[in-house]
Order: structure tokens, then C-alpha cells, then sequence
């Protein structure tokens, strides 16, 4: 830009750097050097392809000579005839190479197998290069890719007196080792080349330094469009353009700077407090020649906002140059503008803010929390209480309740939380609520409707200065949920229309978040119920094991964890954990029905191996029949572990799928992971299932668990389990109970992220004297005898009122041992909460209760077997069968006995 005077302004070092590469000499300047550079890169191309020609040639020359001298070196010809031409040869090559300086020499047959090579591993294999010329008697040179990298070899003849070629002999060294002149050369050339671009630097500055003096650093294009941008200033651009001298002249006004301030056609030249119609604000700012920065005036019924700027910072004359911009109408539009962005503001916050838990109170807390300042002064939601347990909303306004209050102040009148709030048909309230649209009251003070609900609170609420309310229902499928208030305080204008809009949008997405939280607050009751009702509630008694237990509901919702202990035949006591994959309601009734499962596979006695195997059959199933629904993807599989507790033995037998090995916690408090062989998940299918058997001493307690116990995303599952396995160590007097609470309060001191089940069962033992078993020959003489040692050991039990029953049955299970059976046979009285009786024989065949008819002779035998013992059932062992029943001790409830049987001779005439 030029100066006041028409001259054209000093530039800064930086712009005259810019400008000197863009003017005439610093064009000629970027000509020499690149002229320079171009010489310098053809000397030093030229210099390397004469010296890489040089080198090859000298190459072949250095290896022709050297193996030439070598192949008519005296002595060759005989060393060749000895019986070890290698060991004569390798030494004298060697030698010759050194001093020749090359990198090898090579004595080879007429096959081209080498007897000497500078590296010895390379001797006896083939030579890497051509010796077909050589082997006719001619020289041949040439470059290959050798074992010692890129080479010139030349291959030479070797002989005899007769002409005839006996050896060869080839020698050769790597190009790069050849000297040459080009390291020495390139130097001088790079001097030279920066001597001509220091030449040319220097002159091309002469001549710049000179132009510059007369152009100011500009070239004639760019003093054309200098002048091109100056009219342009003072015609064409809508901005005002003011330039004021030190001496307060006004020395350049443009046509909008005219037109903005109404300047008359000869305003220039003349002192800025003597132009006419200016404001004195104007005349003061201009005249005093202070910096100003949008600063806005009035002038003229406009509102200008201006710049001033000092014109002296670079060098320039003194003096100010002013811009002035009409600001009118962007005054308004910018404060609309600015409501407008707020209000985004509030949205988008609202968006990230409201409803990031599915908790139906902290999301209504959220609205409350983010509207208030920004949109209101106080805001309270009132919810129907329906809505808070996951169920439906009346169509009345009679069951609301306050869940969050928030505002300014803590000292309001408004219904505090938690307030059952019961709205009259004729409020806003509930007409919003009913109705399910906006109602706005801009004067609290006139609104007769709304001071029907409660006289004394809208007294209070008015003394409190609040004055305008928005009562917007919570809407969502076409259900209102509940209202939210937004109230005013008199500070504050009342809402516009733009502001019910918002809080439309407001409440809207806090109706969806409120609706997602009642839907899973509902499905999350649903499922927890289920569950619930699923898992045992107490466990059954028995006398096998001392059992506690815990489990613990997963905090985002229910999951497929169960346990169960199950009394089986013998005394003996099932022990399960097993864990569902997946979460929801479908996992919570895929566990329950395998849950039944195992109760129904244990009623037929089947060891842990084959109970699993019939567990994954059903778990495929299960798949099966679900594949193509919502619900396949839900369950994929289940982790099971089964175990079976016999007192009598001390011995358990168990077996996994899929499961995490149960902590076995010995009597000295000794606590062990045991070595049971792992087997795939439930519903995989095709994969077999083993059974390990421990001997458990009296006292010692299984601990089975599921993954929710010692699973965590921050650690590894080793370090876990290591820290149950420490947490239950080193406490031999701990009970089960007590150990349920240590493992609970380790690792699990917070709410778990999955469903925890965890079972600790302490074995007992059945006293020896408890237990009489005998030994049955094959023969039907023997039943007697067996019930007489029966009969003593009742009354040494003090049972005598179970002889006659007891008689019965082992006259019966007996018989049939010895009559369809086989043998060992072996019988066993068990005295525990029943007396237990077993027969055991090495068939396998099943008895079978039946109704024999009038005529029959036999049949009856089983059916007073089952009408006298309490329960009676067949397992099968890997030996045979057992057949067992239990008779209710006396004074207990028992089965219902045969009207008229209370004696052996009853039974004669019974049957």
C-alpha cells in the first residue's frame, strides 16, 4: 500500500525476502544456481561412469594377468598329479592372492570342482562362473555374483605338453575394490560448483540491492496490482477506510467510509474537528489517534463498530488508519444468534448428561440438574409410582411422586422428594398428565386453576418470588410416564414460545431414557424373580454334609449361575454349581430347566460322567430347538460341576464340564486345587466326560464356585484363583459358614459384575457301628440266616419295631439276588435318618414292580417292598446292580403301610 504522499511503503526484511525471490534479480539468481547445480550433477555423473568403465576394465585386466601367471607357474602341472592336489595347492594360491592383491585364486578340474578357494568350506563344490571357453584353450572373463559378492573373475587353461587342457585356473577380485580417481575428483568438482554458486550469489545481490533501491522491492506487476488494490479500497470495498494524518488531517477516505459518516466531496486535507454532522464520540476517537478494537459508536442512527490503528509500526509516517463496519443489523442478529447457541448448548449437554444409567430417579435427577440455571429456576419431576417399579401408568394423576427436586436455592417451598403427590382433574398438573400436552403459566399470581391444588403451598410459592411455570408431560409409546415443572422466579422473563419448544425437546429425551429405565427396571424384577424362584431356598436335610452357602445377583441384571445338594440313595449327597452363558430372563429359565434336569438324572443314580453326558445332550438340544429364534444368541453353552459325597467310603466322585475346579480344604486347613480332569461345556457335544474319585477324611470341605467369584477384567484369572485358594487356607476350625463370608469379603468387597454362586459342604462320616453288611452265598436256605443277623443288629440299634419291615423286605430283595441274579451277593444296613437296606448282585438286570393278577403265583413280591419302605430304587455299579429301600425310623412319618400286614402270617394269607 502506498504512503498519504503517492509513496509507495516500506517493507518488512521478511516481505522484501518474499518479494526478492518473486523480482527480476532473484529469478536470474534462481537461474544461476540451478544452471550451477546442473553443472556440478552432469561433471559428477560423467566422473562416475568413466570411473566405473576404468574400474571394470582395470578389473579384468588385474585378473587376466593373475591367473595367466599362475596357470603357467612352474610346479602347477605336478601339483595337480598328486593324490591331494588340495593340499599342495592351497597354500601356494593363497600366497599368490595376497600378493597379487586380488580376492582369489581358484585350481579347478576340467568339471569345475574346486581344489583351492579363500574360504575352505568352498573347496570339493562347483565353481560359481563359466568354463566352457576355457576348457577349448581360450581366455574368458566375466562378472558374476560369487560366493565373496559381486566379482570379475577370469578363467585360464592349465596344459599338459600336448596341448590337451588338464585344470583351470580362475582368478578374480570385487569391483569395488578396485582404486580409482573418483574419491579424489568429486572434491574438486563440489569446490568448484560452490565457488561459481558463491560467484553468482554475489552478483545476483549487487543487482538485487540495486533494482530494490529503485522499486522499493517490488516488480511492475506487483506495482500494478498495488494500484489495482487502492482503487479498489476506495471504490469497491464495503467497508469504511479512513486515513488521518499526525497533524489530524484527513488524508483518504473510501466511498463507504463516505456514505457511512455522510463526509462532504472535500473532506480530504481538511482537520477531522472541523468535518461537518460528525458525533463528537467520532471526532474524539479520531482525532485522538489511540489504539481501538471493534469499539462501537453512533453515528448517523447507525451503530458502527471501528478499528484504529497507528500507521507508523513499520517504519511508515505517523498518523492512524480507521475501518468502520455497519454493525446494525448484526447487533440483532448476533443476540439472537448468542439465545440460540445457548440453547443448542443445552440440548447437546442434555443429550450426553440425561440418561446415562438406566436408573428412572438418577435420569430424572439429570433433567433436573442440567436445566437448572439454564433454563429455569426450579425444576421438579413427578413420576407415576408404577413407573418407579417397572410397571405401567394409570391414566390418573392420583399416584405420582416426586423423584427430583433441584433448583437455585435450597430454602424453596416446592414438595420435597419422595412426596406422593395427588393432583385435583382440574390443575395443569393433571390435565398434562391426562391429557399428554405442554401447559404453560406465564402469571402464577392469575392462575386461579393452579391455586385450586394447594392454597397455603401456591401462597408460599408466590411469596418465594416464583412466578412462571412450564408443566411438560413425560411421554414415551404413547404412555405419559409423568410431568416435569419448570418454574421462574420474577428475575426472569416468562417462557416464550421458543422456550416451551425447548423444554418439549428437553422432556423428550428424557421420556426415553425414563421409558428404557422402566423397562428394565421391569425386566430385571421379572428376571430376578424368576431366578429366584429357580434356585433352592433352603437346603434339603441330610447327614452327609455340613453345607453353607451364598449368591449373589449380578449389578447390571440375572445370569444362569445355580447350585444345588441333592440327597441320593445310600446316604450319599449330590453337591452341583454349574453357570448358564449369557444374561436376561432366557438364561435365568435355561438354568432352571437345567437345573430340573439334574434332578431328575440324579433320581436315576448315574455316576458324574454319564449325568454330564445326558446334561450335553440336552444342552444341544436346547440349541437346537432355539436356533433361528431372538434367543439363540443368548445361550451358547453351560459350565457344569457334579459331585457325589458317600460317608460311608469317605469317598466323592466327581467330574466338570467346562467348569473351574473346586478348593479342597483338608482338615489341617491345607487347601488345594485337585487334579480333576477338565471336560468341554455343556452343548458342544461329541467330547466324553471322566469321573475322579478323592478319598475325603472326616472334616474336610469342598468349596465350588463359579467364574463370577475369581473372574476380573484388571487381573489374570491365576492370580484370582490363587487368592481364593490363600483366602481359605491356614483356617482348619473355620466353619463353612465362616468361610463363605471370608471369600466374599476378599474378593468380592463390592458389588459383583456377575452372578456369584459359591458352595462350601463339610463331609461327615457314618460311624463304623452304623453299618452291617454280609456276604449272601447263592442259595435260597441262606435268606434266613441273613434275617436273624438283621434282626440282632436292629436290636443292638434299638429298632426292634422295624424287624417285622425289615424282615419283609430283605426276605424279598434276597430271594431275587438269589433267585435271577448272580453272584457276589452282598447286603448292607445302613442306620442314618432311614434305615437304609441294600442288596447288591453282579447281574445287571433290572426288577420291575408290577401288578400280578388273582391267578398268578409270584409278582407280588416287589409291590410289598414298595408299600412298605419309604423309597426304594436300582443303581448300577461297574460290579453289577443295587437294590435299595428305606425304612422311616420310629416316630417319624413314613410311607403308608398295607392295612392288615403286621406280621409274617399276615402275610401268608396276603398272598
Amino acid at each position: 500500500m502506498a504512503t498519504p504522499s503517492g509513496r509507495p511503503r516500506p517493507l518488512s526484511k521478511r516481505s522484501l525476502v518474499m518479494r526478492s525471490l518473486r523480482s527480476v534479480a532473484g529469478q536470474m539468481f534462481v537461474l544461476q544456481v540451478a544452471l550451477v547445480v546442473l553443472l556440478v550433477v552432469a561433471a559428477v555423473v560423467a566422473l562416475m561412469l568413466q570411473s566405473e568403465r576404468d574400474t571394470s576394465a582395470e578389473a579384468k585386466r588385474r585378473s587376466v594377468a593373475v591367473a595367466e601367471t599362475f596357470a603357467n607357474s612352474p610346479g602347477l602341472r605336478a601339483a595337480l598329479r598328486e593324490p591331494n592336489p588340495t593340499s599342495v595347492l592351497q597354500p601356494l594360491t593363497e600366497a599368490g592372492r595376497k600378493a597379487a592383491g586380488v580376492d582369489f585364486i581358484v585350481v579347478m578340474d576340467t568339471h569345475g570342482i574346486r581344489y583351492t578357494h579363500p574360504l575352505p568350506d568352498r573347496i570339493g563344490k562347483r565353481f560359481v562362473g563359466t568354463i566352457g571357453p576355457s576348457l577349448h584353450g581360450d581366455t574368458l572373463t566375466e562378472s558374476v555374483n560369487g560366493p565373496l559378492g559381486e566379482e570379475m573373475q577370469a578363467v585360464v587353461p592349465v596344459e599338459n605338453p600336448g596341448g590337451r587342457v588338464v585344470a583351470l585356473v580362475s582368478a578374480g577380485l570385487k569391483v569395488k575394490n578396485v582404486a580409482n580417481e573418483v574419491d579424489r575428483q568429486i572434491p574438486i568438482i563440489l569446490t568448484a560448483g560452490a565457488g561459481a554458486l558463491g560467484a553468482a550469489t554475489a552478483v545476483t545481490a549487487l543487482v538485487s540491492r540495486r533494482l530494490r533501491r529503485q522499486t522499493h522491492g517490488l516488480g511492475p506487476d506487483e506495482m500494478t496490482r498495488m494500484y489495482d488494490h487502492h482503487d479498489a479500497v476506495l471504490h469497491a470495498v464495503r467497508e469504511g477506510v479512513l486515513i488521518v494524518g499526525a497533524d489530524g488531517r484527513l488524508l483518504l477516505a473510501n466511498d463507504e467510509a463516505t456514505r457511512l459518516l455522510e463526509l462532504p466531496p472535500d473532506a480530504e486535507g481538511r482537520q477531522v474537528t472541523e468535518l461537518p454532522g460528525l458525533e463528537s464520540d467520532t471526532v474524539a476517537l479520531l482525532a485522538s489517534g489511540r489504539e481501538a478494537t471493534d469499539e462501537v459508536l453512533f453515528a448517523r442512527g447507525l451503530l458502527l463498530a471501528v478499528n484504529q490503528r497507528p500507521t507508523d509500526r513499520d517504519g511508515g509516517p505517523a498518523g492512524t488508519v480507521v475501518t468502520l463496519r455497519d454493525s446494525t443489523e448484526l447487533q440483532a442478529v448476533s443476540g439472537r444468534a448468542q439465545i440460540a447457541r445457548e440453547r443448542l448448548e443445552l440440548l447437546y449437554d442434555a443429550g450426553l448428561g440425561v440418561g446415562t444409567t438406566l436408573d428412572v430417579t438418577r435420569t430424572a435427577e439429570e433433567l433436573a440438574r442440567i436445566a437448572v440455571p439454564r433454563f429455569a429456576d426450579f425444576v421438579t419431576v413427578d413420576l407415576a409410582d408404577a413407573v418407579l417399579h417397572g410397571g405401567e401408568p394409570s391414566a390418573r394423576a392420583t399416584d405420582m411422586r416426586r423423584v427430583a427436586v433441584h433448583g437455585i436455592r435450597d430454602d424453596h417451598p416446592l414438595h420435597r422428594h419422595g412426596r406422593l403427590i395427588d393432583a385435583l382433574s382440574a390443575t395443569p398438573r393433571a390435565g398434562g398428565y391426562r391429557v399428554g400436552r405442554l401447559a404453560s403459566i406465564p402469571d402464577l399470581s392469575a392462575a386461579a386453576d393452579w391455586q385450586a391444588q394447594d392454597p397455603a403451598l401456591a401462597r408460599q410459592i408466590l411469596e418465594h418470588g416464583i412466578n412462571a411455570l412450564i408443566v411438560a408431560p413425560i411421554q414415551a409409546r404413547g404412555a405419559v410416564l409423568g410431568v416435569v415443572n419448570f418454574w421462574r422466579t420474577k428475575e426472569h422473563d416468562p417462557f416464550d414460545d421458543e422456550e416451551l419448544s425447548l423444554a418439549e425437546e428437553l422432556v423428550a429425551h428424557a421420556a426415553v431414557s425414563i421409558d428404557n429405565g422402566r423397562r428394565y427396571a421391569r425386566e430385571h424384577t421379572m428376571a430376578v424373580t424368576l431366578q429366584r424362584s429357580l434356585l433352592p431356598r433352603a437346603l434339603p436335610e441330610q447327614d452327609a454334609i455340613d453345607a453353607a452357602h451364598r449368591y449373589l445377583p449380578a449389578h447390571s441384571g440375572v445370569s444362569g449361575d445355580w447350585f444345588d445338594v441333592i440327597p441320593l440313595p445310600g446316604g450319599r449327597v449330590a453337591l452341583v454349581v454349574g453357570d448358564v452363558v449369557g444374561h436376561g430372563l432366557h438364561a435365568a429359565a435355561t438354568m432352571g430347566r437345567l437345573r430340573t434336569a439334574v434332578h431328575n438324572f440324579s433320581t436315576l443314580d448315574m455316576p458324574p460322567d454319564e449325568l454330564l453326558s445326558h446334561l450335553d445332550d440336552l444342552v444341544g438340544r436346547i440349541d437346537q430347538e432355539e436356533a433361528g429364534t431372538e434367543a439363540a444368541a443368548a445361550v451358547v453353552g453351560a459350565t457344569c460341576l457334579y459331585a457325589i459325597y458317600d460317608p460311608a467310603t469317605r469317598r466323592c466322585a466327581m467330574a466338570r464340564a467346562g467348569h473351574l475346579a473346586p478348593v479342597v480344604i483338608h482338615p489341617d486347613g491345607t487347601a488345594a486345587f485337585p487334579d480333576l480332569p477338565y471336560g468341554p461345556p455343556l452343548g458342544l457335544g461329541g467330547m466324553p466326560f471322566r469321573t475322579e474319585e478323592l478319598e475325603l477324611p472326616e472334616g474336610t470341605q469342598l468349596v465350588l464356585y463359579t467364574d463370577g467369584l475369581v473372574e476380573d477384567r484388571g487381573r489374570d484369572l491365576d492370580e484370582r484363583l490363587e487368592l481364593l485358594r490363600a483366602t481359605l487356607a491356614d483356617h482348619p476350625g473355620r466353619s463353612p459358614e465362616r468361610h463363605c463370608q471370608a471369600v466374599l469379603d476378599v474378593l468380592l468387597p463390592g458389588q459383583p459384575q456377575d452372578d456369584v454362586a459359591l458352595l462350601v459342604a463339610r463331609t461327615r462320616v457314618l460311624s463304623p457301628d452304623r453299618i452291617a453288611d454280609w456276604d449272601v452265598p447263592a442259595d435260597p436256605a441262606a435268606v434266613s440266616g441273613i434275617r436273624q443277623a438283621a434282626r440282632a443288629r436292629l436290636d443292638a440299634w434299638q429298632l426292634s419295631d422295624l424287624e417285622f419291615s425289615l424282615e419283609l423286605v430283605l426276605s424279598e430283595l434276597v430271594t431275587n439276588a438269589v433267585r435271577y441274579g448272580s453272584p457276589p451277593i452282598h447286603v448292607r444296613l445302613m442306620y442314618d435318618r432311614t434305615l437304609i437296606c441294600e442288596v447288591s448282585d453282579g447281574s445287571s438286570t433290572s426288577p420291575h414292580l408290577r401288578c400280578a393278577a388273582a391267578t398268578e403265583e409270584g409278582g407280588r413280591g416287589l409291590f410289598l417292598v414298595a408299600r412298605t419302605a419309604e423309597r426304594w430304587g436300582t443303581r448300577y455299579t461297574s460290579q453289577g446292580k443295587v437294590i435299595w429301600a428305606e425304612l422311616s425310623l420310629p416316630g417319624t412319618v413314613g410311607a403308608p403301610r398295607i392295612p392288615g400286614l403286621e406280621s409274617l402270617g399276615d402275610l401268608e394269607e396276603l398272598l
